[in-house]
């Protein structure tokens, strides 16, 4: 079949010699590592849509031009050779999706950018409650990277049952590494104070959220996806109709808890800030008893969370303390001006139970984006099936916060959902298009090694393990440490 000079369909994978691997090449994934490898076996029409060619590293041209299904006599011919018997060792070949690791370094990038300088320019920082700041693109960024790779993890599963152990043993690291890292073990940098409350630790977490999201992505994919041979859009609809289902149910199970549950009024304690008055601590009220409301007060995310987890074990720095309402500094930390409200210091989890409910959708959005990747094998057919869904998720989002549900990270509601999945698809696709197609890959080389090490990276910048490390080493007093020779207050 003659090969078209456009940015249409990838060249076939070849072999160590460069020479053409057969049209029944199938690609398996290492699921550990995201990593495909290439192995030849029998011809099988039903596996044609198992192949995903990723151009051959040894490529010069800067778009494939060649059809990934086309056989030559040539290679006919290389097939009887000894090297490619069944009794000769097959050769394994890795290929990994390169775009995937520089937008999963560009997240972390950004998260230690927000983490790090957040404080001192608050307009990039976590929003106080409503809108959009760039620091609340991390998390959802993060779970659509999930989802992409899970339908390159699961897109072949010879065992159903051995992968769901596999994926019920990743998800309870996660959840232990966070309750870990996030669980309240470093309470002071500059004091060097550690341990764990269990009447206070916090449940909750970036990680547990991923570990949740994941867990729940993971099953769809292993159990709820057809048999059907995919080659139309109509063909991918029905193949994973299942997984749309759920998607759907989870966020109108979202969506009805939120505007429907009755929350009733609360009251809250915190501790005196004199050591006469530790005893005695301070007693807040909140009065609610409405339904549908999306404040910081009186919203059922909130309320899930106190019933469920106990007010003990949430987040003790709310993000709406950085609010006009109890902050003279807003956007940025600041007293409390004379008339804040009373739930101002109130514990609110930015990770709480009902929110992660749509994290889970963003991490499902994620997944239909990796099935692009698995069963389409032309660049344009894969960019347009992302930009066309990206773009109506933004449009979606900007109708939804007109009407009033407003986009608001804490509570992760729909429209937060579709503008971040939306924006997602969008850098997705274009770091796809630089890297995987034209392989432009020297401007990137940073954002891939960081995306290759990114739980390494997270554990040590952005849960105090690094700092910690670097302040433990001091001379008298904890505030004598390293930083402070470098000029840099502690």
């Amino acid at each position: 079949m003659a090969g078209r000079k456009d940015m249409g369909n990838y060249e076939p994978i070849k072999g160590a010699d460069d020479c053409d691997l057969p049209n029944d090449t199938a690609i398996l994934i290492n699921p550990d590592s995201v990593t495909l490898i290439s192995l030849s076996k029998r011809s099988n029409p039903a596996d044609e849509d198992v192949e995903m060619a990723l151009r051959d590293s040894h490529s010069t041209s800067p778009l494939p031009l060649h059809n990934a299904t086309s056989l030559t006599p040539a290679v006919s011919s290389k097939i009887d050779d000894p090297q490619f018997s069944s009794s000769a060792s097959p050769v394994h070949h890795r290929h990994r999706l390169v775009s995937l690791d520089v937008f999963r370094g560009i997240t972390v990038a950004l998260m230690i950018v927000v983490d790090y300088a957040g404080g001192v320019m608050p307009a990039i920082n976590h929003s106080p409650w409503n809108g959009l700041t760039l620091a609340d693109l991390v998390m959802p960024f993060f779970l659509f990277i999930v989802g992409v790779s899970l339908a390159l993890a699961y897109k072949k599963i010879p065992s159903r049952g051995i992968a769901t152990q596999k994926a019920v043993l990743r998800t309870l690291k996660l959840l232990f590494l966070g309750l870990f890292l996030q669980g309240g073990f470093f309470h002071g940098l500059n004091t060097l104070t550690y341990g764990v409350d269990i009447q206070q630790i916090r449940w909750m977490g970036i990680l547990q959220r991923i570990a949740i999201a994941y867990f729940l992505a993971a099953l769809c994919e292993i159990w709820l996806k057809g048999s059907d041979y995919v080659n139309s859009e109509t063909a991918l609809r029905r193949k994973y109709q299942l997984q749309l289902i759920v998607a759907v149910i989870l966020t109108t199970l979202y969506l009805v808890l939120l505007y429907g549950m009755y929350v009733p009024d609360w009251e809250y304690q915190v501790s005196s800030q004199t050591a006469s008055d530790v005893a005695s601590p301070n007693i807040f009220s909140v009065k609610c008893g409405t339904r549908g409301d999306t404040g910081p007060a009186c919203n059922a995310v909130g309320m899930i969370d106190r019933k469920i987890f106990g007010i003990e074990h949430l987040y003790k720095r709310p993000i709406y303390a950085r609010s006009k309402q109890c902050s003279i500094n807003s956007p940025d930390n600041g007293p409390l001006p004379p008339d804040a409200p009373s739930w101002c210091q109130a514990p609110f989890d930015p990770e709480g139970l009902l929110s992660t409910v749509m994290a889970v959708v963003t991490c499902l959005v994620g997944l239909h984006y990796g099935h692009i990747i698995v069963h389409f094998k032309d660049h344009r057919d894969r960019m347009l099936h992302w930009i066309i869904p990206s773009s109506c998720l933004i449009v979606l989002a900007i109708g939804l916060d007109f009407l009033g549900m407003h986009i608001n990270k804490v509570l992760y509601t729909v429209s937060y959902m579709s503008v971040t999945a939306g924006a997602a698809g969008l850098l997705f696709t274009g770091i796809y298009l630089m890297v995987d197609v034209y392989r432009w890959r020297r401007m990137t080389v940073v954002m891939e090694w960081m995306g290759k090490h990114a739980l390494v990276i997270y554990i040590l910048a952005a849960c105090n393990v690094l700092p910690v490390v670097i302040q433990g080493f001091y001379w008298g007093q904890p505030q004598n440490n390293i930083l402070r020779l470098t000029g840099i207050p502690t």
